[in-house]
């Protein structure tokens, strides 16, 4: 590994790890606001596969969770890994939403937007 970071891209709504400047891996999520508070559903979790095996995607993971907590935002655990992550760390317990049909279905008409822009 040399230069690893993580940063948030709110343009393209997701958090990614670069790897001298070049994304090598990204969560990424939806912002939702038709719940009793704003949140954040984490829908996709990758990281390229040359990457594999360093613990990339937990540092993602814990960067993206900690950054959607300072911002008051409930974590809606869709993607798997963010799901698995949760499980390991409840210390962000108090700041997940169960996963509802509402999420779902504004995920779904979200991402069916997204490519038709595409």
């Amino acid at each position: 590994m040399s230069d690893i970071t993580v940063r948030h891209n709110p343009g393209r709504d997701r958090f990614e790890v670069l790897d001298a400047g070049n994304v090598i891996g990204k969560a990424a999520y939806k912002e939702y606001d038709g719940g009793a508070s704003p949140q954040r559903i984490f829908y996709h979790t990758v990281i390229n596969e040359e990457y594999g095996g360093q613990g990339l995607a937990g540092q993602l993971a814990m960067v993206a969770l900690e950054e959607t907590v300072k911002a008051g935002r409930g974590i809606v655990p869709v993607c798997p890994f963010v799901k698995k992550f949760l499980t390991k760390h409840p210390e962000y317990a108090g700041n997940t939403v169960r996963v509802a049909p509402a999420h779902l279905e504004f995920l779904d008409s979200a991402l069916a937007a997204a490519r038709t822009r595409a």
